[in-house]
């Protein structure tokens, strides 16, 4: 359907896990297998649904997964809370992702919007 390679959306969700990546070195060694391994794998699941959706036969398939890609926007916003809370990092080291977040998933609902 489209080539997701040229998506502004799919474009920032990756920078987005690159960002997410540099961020979890500063995490303990032993939150490797718990929570960094899970923050990754939902990072990483932003922008593969964004191109799998974008590959998909038809609009309605292309708007479930941007949906889907939404959803993996909120838990890793909510995860990248709870490793501020647990002390792990500074708000000031998440606060430029969650806004990242904020702002893929506004592209998320535009693009979904158009796709009716």
């Amino acid at each position: 359907m489209n080539r997701y390679e040229d998506l502004k959306i799919w474009k920032k969700a990756m920078d987005l896990v690159e960002d997410v990546y540099l961020l979890m070195k500063q995490l303990p060694n032993d939150e490797k297998f718990a929570l960094i391994s899970q923050i990754k794998r939902s990072s990483i699941s932003i922008p593969s649904n964004i191109a799998e959706g974008a590959g998909r036969n038809s609009k309605k398939e292309f708007r479930h997964f941007l949906s889907i890609a939404n959803g993996s926007t909120s838990e890793l916003e909510t995860q990248l809370i709870l490793v501020h809370r647990l002390k792990f990092v500074k708000k000031d080291s998440v606060k430029p992702i969650i806004k990242k977040c904020n702002e893929i998933r506004k592209m998320s609902y535009a693009l979904q919007k158009s796709l009716n």
